[in-house]
């Protein structure tokens, strides 16, 4: 591609017991005649540590070295301060990062690009699974995976599989294992890349995943190797334990529509999977509290229907209780355990679903924390599941694992309801609760996490510690948990003979496998044991975790790699782990076509032609898929007459209908209106620096922004000089020049110096106000704000204002096209909203795809300020103050 051929890249993968250990090496070489940029993209689990990057150019190796993130800051400011990009690894998917790196190469150069990652693999469904991304974007000559597992316990099941694997493709697929080894090795031809017989384009694009499980003769299987111990505990046939779930359920405004469709969708298909020996309820919370039923109820078929007909019947308004509804459920299964209603011997679990803020009710999150913890004191687990961007899902991840149970993102994609179910199955089985694996004390030095609430089939408890004596070679461990139908109690042990089996398997084993286990795990759970973590502790556990991952070179959110480039690139490039809390907010921003886009521009003149504020709005079904936005490049392009600037696109017609709005400086427009979220946006209107006496209507365009969410008691104003943010009567100035991240309550606001600022409300709902500056020296023009929607259908279906009404689906049918006045501009009759008006088929300039000459979009244009395509008349909107 462009000159730079990729000619050989080898993925190996070498698993012992467990521990991947991945080297992705990739050649390339520059075929043109002049220096060229190539390119080494990765994408990684994001459960993986990044632990070597080199590259190596005509035999010269510049390697990557892992220092503490303060340590590498000099050198990611020098590299950010000369407007390159020095993160490396970013977020790219549900499960992945990206790791990318350039570099320049002299023509006829070759580079070789090495990253080595590991990761330990967890069971689930009774299989381990290891997922390598495949994606080379060419034809690569000698492309290559090879996966080499060894297991002490001896392997039972190997499986491969890709989604991009073709029937041609599954051949080239090798699997072998015996015993202890497994081998799977997929060497595809150049022909058998292609797309078809003499395409360029490489078939090599998805997911190559390898599956296994482990031969288990008895519950568990201890490791000693060098001073470390690693014990694997998954126990079989026991029976299934009955359990008492609670479904949490967010119903406010912001869930309404597709949201709202896919939970209940999840709920039935779970309802079809709870057991009859199970107990459960449901609690609904938006500005109430409401429940199922008073108490926890036995899932017999006539529950069950009953339960189903409820869950069809839920529907999504008002505001998010979420304290409310989750202290309703504590209480419920308190009741039912003090009562004795369900068994003894049975597994308690909480699933909260929420897809905002706290907004109503207690809505510090601080306090639903303490209160939560109080209420729960240790004896059920809480699991809770944050749908979309517009969480808190900090929150929601330390409220979790205070209370024994952990977070997940449910993405607002198509197979949401899959991705709900999905979690439930990994929680619907458990067999044992409150397991405790007990160690000698003065045996163990450094032990990773070693009680656990709940043992779900088809998972895996792993423990791993450093002996006092690292000569040790025995280690006998006592097994407790409560089981379905009587206490588990044993003692398991590992002799010397055993051990010095396993010293003569060295040769199939990578290194120190089971100490960089440890210390994979333990850098895991003190990362994990951080997030709830303050002050002096929080200062301890990362100081821990700082110095295991700077000893073994991981790359942790607490470390990074500086890779150091030739001097000619004069450049060094810093690789984090990237976190959670803003992977969402401006994920493909830049990409997609807006699910609502809301854009006021200015317009350069030619002819006598007014200037106005614009718009584009685009209004879906709700079953259509989510869209983000972008945030577009400033605006300037020269029309021609009758340009229309305000645009709908109605996507059921393949069309689009356009209107503008005449209206003087100082006019201030209602944009957005919600009395269910309390949201509303408004913009005020400048004009340019002096009138012009060449046209009949002057320029106008948003001077001034005003976002207000009087629930929060919250106030946004925004213009080409300054930002305000007021909380109640607390006033906070930024301006253009600063670079800001703010978070707190409900709503997170990010401003990118000199472009944009993006503010996410916790409804999910963000808008995009973006700066456009002129020449200062114009004499006309003056510097105005361009404003974007995001996510638009979090907004309630009550939702009004110039651009609110639009947020819903719109149709209109066209009859009787003929001439107009313009040649090229037929007129028409359109049938919309009940009315029938004359309308003419104009065109606007789209900057989305091409931000220099802009694309012609067609659309019909309704005349006179939108009269009978608007609700009212345009002066409706009009209003006093920005506030």
């Amino acid at each position: 591609v462009n000159g730079i051929e990729i000619y050989s890249m080898k993925i190996d993968s070498k698993v012992t017991s467990r521990f991947a250990h991945n080297v992705i090496t990739s050649r390339a070489v520059n075929r043109g005649n002049v220096s060229k940029e190539v390119f080494f993209d990765v994408e990684l689990p994001k459960t993986a540590f990044i632990t070597n990057f080199s590259m190596t150019i005509d035999g010269v190796t510049y390697p990557g070295t892992v220092k503490e993130k303060e340590a590498a800051k000099k050198q990611y400011e020098k590299a950010v301060s000369r407007g390159q990009t020095a993160g490396l690894v970013k977020a790219s998917g549900r499960k992945t990062e990206k790791f990318s790196v350039s570099v320049n190469i002299k023509a006829a150069s070759k580079v070789t690009f090495e990253l080595t990652y590991e990761e330990l693999l967890k069971r689930q469904f009774g299989k381990y699974e290891m997922f390598i991304k495949v994606k080379p974007k060419q034809l690569v000559k000698d492309f290559e995976i090879e996966v080499d597992i060894f297991e002490p316990q001896g392997i039972t099941e190997l499986e491969a599989e890709g989604t991009f694997i073709t029937n041609e493709l599954q051949n080239t697929i090798k699997k072998t294992f015996s015993g202890k080894k497994g081998h799977i090795s997929f060497k595809p031809t150049l022909d058998q890349q292609r797309t078809c017989a003499n395409c360029s384009q490489s078939v090599l694009d998805g997911d190559f995943t390898v599956r296994y499980d482990v031969k288990r003769t008895t519950p568990d299987n201890l490791q000693i190797i060098n001073g470390y111990f690693v014990h694997f505990f998954a126990p079989t046939n026991l029976p299934k334990l009955s359990k008492n779930i609670i479904f949490v359920l967010d119903t406010s405004g912001s869930m309404h529509g597709r949201e709202m469709e896919q939970t209940k969708e999840a709920m039935l298909k779970i309802l079809d999977d709870i057991k009859e020996d199970d107990f459960f309820n449901f609690i609904l919370f938006d500005t109430e509290i409401s429940t199922w039923k008073e108490t926890l109820i036995k899932a017999t078929p006539e529950n069950l229907d009953e339960a189903r007909e409820f869950v069809r019947h839920i529907s999504a308004q008002g505001m998010t209780n979420l304290h409310g509804g989750l202290m309703r459920g504590i209480d419920i299964l308190n009741a039912a355990h003090e009562k004795s209603l369900v068994p003894r011997r049975s597994a308690s679990i909480i699933i909260m679903l929420t897809d905002g803020h706290p907004n109503v009710g207690v809505s510090n999150t601080q306090e639903i924390e303490k209160a939560v913890k109080k209420a729960i004191d240790g004896r059920y687990t809480l699991y809770n599941l944050g749908f979309g961007s517009g969480v808190d899902y900090g929150f929601l991840e330390r409220m979790a694992l205070e209370n024994k149970g952990l977070a997940r993102r449910i993405y607002p994609d198509s197979d949401a309801a899959l991705q709900l179910q999905g979690f439930y199955d990994e929680v619907s089985n458990p067999m044992l609760i409150d397991v405790e694996l007990n160690y000698p004390e003065n045996e163990i030095s450094d032990l990773t996490t070693n009680s656990f609430k709940h043992f779900y089939d088809g998972s895996e408890i792993v423990v791993a510690g450093r002996f006092v004596d690292s000569n040790q070679n025995h280690l006998s461990v006592d097994v407790r948990g409560e089981g379905a139908d009587d206490a588990l109690s044993y003692t398991t042990q590992q002799g010397a003979e055993q051990t010095a089996q396993a010293f003569q398997e060295q040769q199939y084993i990578f290194g120190e496998y089971i100490e960089r286990l440890w210390a994979y795990l333990t850098i895991e759970q003190l990362l994990e044991k951080r997030i709830t973590a303050t002050g002096e502790e929080k200062e301890n556990l990362t100081a821990q975790a700082l110095a295991l991952s700077l000893k073994y070179k991981f790359v942790t959110p607490l470390t990074s790699m500086v890779v150091t480039k030739p001097e000619e690139d004069n450049e060094e490039g810093i690789a984090d782990k990237p976190t959670e809390v803003l992977n969402m907010y401006l994920k493909n921003l830049l990409s997609k076509p807006g699910a609502c886009v809301v854009y006021a521009k200015l317009l350069l003149i030619v002819k006598l032609i007014s200037i106005k504020p614009s718009f584009i709005t685009k209004s879906y079904r709700q079953t259509s898929p989510l869209y983000h936005t972008y945030a577009s490049q400033p605006t300037w392009y020269t029309s021609v007459d009758g340009d229309p600037h305000f645009i709908i696109s109605v996507p059921q017609k393949k069309d689009a209908i356009c209107f503008n709005i005449n209206e003087n400086p100082g006019m201030i427009l209602n944009l957005i209106n919600d009395p269910v979220t309390g949201i509303t946006v408004n913009g005020e209107l400048i004009g340019d620096k002096r009138a012009n006496s060449d046209a009949k209507i002057q320029n106008s365009y948003f001077g001034k922004v005003g976002i207000a969410n009087k629930h929060l008691d919250f106030k946004l104003t925004v213009t080409p000089e300054t930002i305000t943010i007021q909380n109640g009567d607390e006033k906070t100035g930024f301006t253009w020049l600063d670079s800001a991240t703010l978070q707190q309550a409900g709503l997170t606001l990010i401003i990118n110096r000199k472009k944009n600022l993006v503010l996410s409300m916790g409804s999910g709902v963000s808008f995009v106000v973006v700066l456009h500056q002129v020449w200062k020296k114009h004499p006309l023009h003056q510097d105005f704000l361009g404003l974007y929607t995001l996510k638009s259908d979090k907004l309630s279906e009550q939702t009004h204002g110039l651009l609110g009404q639009f947020f819903q689906p719109i149709d209109f049918t066209i009859l009787e096209i003929h001439p107009g006045s313009d040649p090229k501009k037929p007129d028409a009759t359109m049938i919309v909203k009940n009315n029938e008006l004359i309308v003419t088929r104009g065109w606007q300039k789209d900057y989305r795809t091409d931000p220099k000459h802009g694309v012609d979009i067609p659309c019909w244009f309704v005349h006179d300020n939108g009269a009978g395509l608007i609700d009212g008349v345009h002066t409706d909107y009009i209003v006093s103050s920005l506030f």
